[in-house]
């Protein structure tokens, strides 16, 4: 089975750090362009952070400096470590992977992140 589990969201307050796993099972990470995306209730669904499968990355300015994305291949697992977090940030977090070969692309089935005191 083909799938993208999270974990790692819960509780936290304001200023305080969280770590986010996606680990992949069925298929290998090693061609795939990763995000995590975050939606809040009554918004869209936002990207917040991208790695190729190179390695490169990009985030946009809501979470530059604060927000990390890395991969570990051999753990066929993608992470995000969210710093100095804020009430904002409060929404479920996804995992995405696209293949760069076949476009083939998968979504994780996502974890809460709440920031409040």
């Amino acid at each position: 089975q083909l799938q993208l589990v999270e974990s790692g969201g819960g509780l936290v307050q304001p200023g305080g750090s969280l770590r986010l796993s996606c680990a992949a099972s069925g298929f290998t990470l090693d061609d795939y362009a990763m995000g995590w995306y975050r939606q809040a209730p009554g918004k869209q669904r936002d990207v917040v952070a991208r790695i190729s499968s190179s390695g490169s990355t990009n985030y946009p300015d809501s979470v530059k400096g604060r927000f990390t994305i890395s991969r570990d291949n051999a753990k066929n697992t993608v992470y995000l470590q969210m710093n100095s977090l804020k009430p904002e940030d409060t929404a479920v977090y996804y995992c995405h992977a696209v293949s760069a070969v076949t476009w083939t692309n998968y979504w994780g089935q996502g974890t809460q992140v709440t920031v409040s005191s």
